[in-house]
């Protein structure tokens, strides 16, 4: 039974991979992700505001107006907020590179062009052995189009690109307007992997006491479907590897994501919730229902569900909207 895949030009073992989360803050239990089978893993994000708080220009501008209002006290987060600091960040990507033989894969967090990105380059001097770009912005200015988005984001990605030797996935949200042909513009500008999708964790509000409320829920096996799509649009089209993050869960959703044309099944909503012991559940059960329906490996599965084997993947999406529509009955 063959599990092996490859992401990012790095052969993998199976495509369970841990996602960035704060499981990879603590080195042991990076310890047991590795020995509860992880095929690599992926680091917390080091945010683009935590970098540019320590830059003398950026410090200027804040203490030049963060007392005018007293709102302006709660617009970022305290330093401590942040479990790990710039200079913190670039040492545990060395400890966790000792701690390990699997691959390591460090993670940047931002939504500007800028000298934050050199930081790029110093988590591959560091031992990163590819580096995932978490591409985020809220898009809630008035005055920017969505093709000045695509174009900062693009740029940004250039930017890195020239800053690194290891490989480049960039994780992206699934508001982008056309999702599939910026897709296509950033295989084209070098990027080695995208990443599907970054998972928003959207604001409540408390009305009574007026306040914004931050809340987190773990996402679930119904999340999935969104990305299964994304993936199917983009497999056997692009250059770049394919990986699914958010609402995978079980084996099942190994197999649905590699039929549409994953390389990599990342998880931590089902690692933080069972523990990393999970991993290798999934895989045994992987490998049990790969058996069970004589698939001999994941590559002769993978992307035989995707669009590309559909003759006109646009009637199909469209017909399949309609049917729902048309055939939906109250419960």
């Amino acid at each position: 039974m063959d599990l092996s895949t490859n992401y990012l030009g790095i052969r993998l073992a199976h495509p369970l991979v841990p996602g960035a989360s704060p499981l990879a803050d603590d080195l042991d239990i990076v310890k047991q992700l590795e020995d509860a089978g992880a095929a690599a893993i992926v680091l917390r994000s080091l945010f683009e505001e935590q970098i540019t708080r320590e830059q003398e220009a950026m410090h200027h501008h804040w203490g030049s107006h963060d007392h005018a209002f007293a709102e302006a006290l709660t617009f970022f987060p305290s330093a401590d907020t942040f479990v790990l600091g710039p200079d913190e960040y670039l040492n545990h990507v060395q400890r966790v590179k000792q701690t390990v033989q699997i691959p390591v894969i460090g993670s940047l967090n931002g939504m500007t062009p800028g000298g934050w990105l050199s930081y790029a380059r110093m988590i591959e001097q560091a031992g990163a052995d590819a580096l995932e770009l978490n591409v985020y912005h809220a898009s809630t200015d008035v005055e920017t189009s969505g093709s000045e988005v695509e174009r900062q984001t693009l740029e940004m990605i250039r930017q890195v690109k020239r800053e690194l030797k290891i490989p480049l996935a960039v994780k992206l949200s699934p508001y982008f307007t056309a999702f599939a042909h910026f897709a296509c513009q950033l295989d084209m500008a070098g990027t080695d992997g995208l990443v599907l999708f970054n998972r928003y964790y959207d604001p409540d509000i408390d009305v009574e006491e007026l306040n914004v409320l931050r809340t987190l829920q773990l996402s679930d096996s119904s999340e999935l479907p969104l990305r299964l799509r994304g993936i199917a649009a983009l497999a056997g089209r692009i250059k770049a590897s394919l990986a699914v993050t958010g609402g995978v869960h079980t084996a099942l959703d190994v197999v649905k994501a590699t039929m549409a044309g994953a390389h990599v099944t990342q998880m931590v909503s089902a690692l933080l919730k069972n523990g990393p012991g999970h991993l290798n559940q999934v895989r045994s059960d992987l490998e049990t229902w790969m058996e069970k329906n004589e698939w001999p490996s994941l590559d002769d599965m993978r992307g035989n569900m995707s669009q590309e084997r559909i003759p006109n993947p646009q009637i199909y999406d469209r017909a399949n909207y309609m049917m729902m529509l048309q055939t939906w009955e109250r419960p």
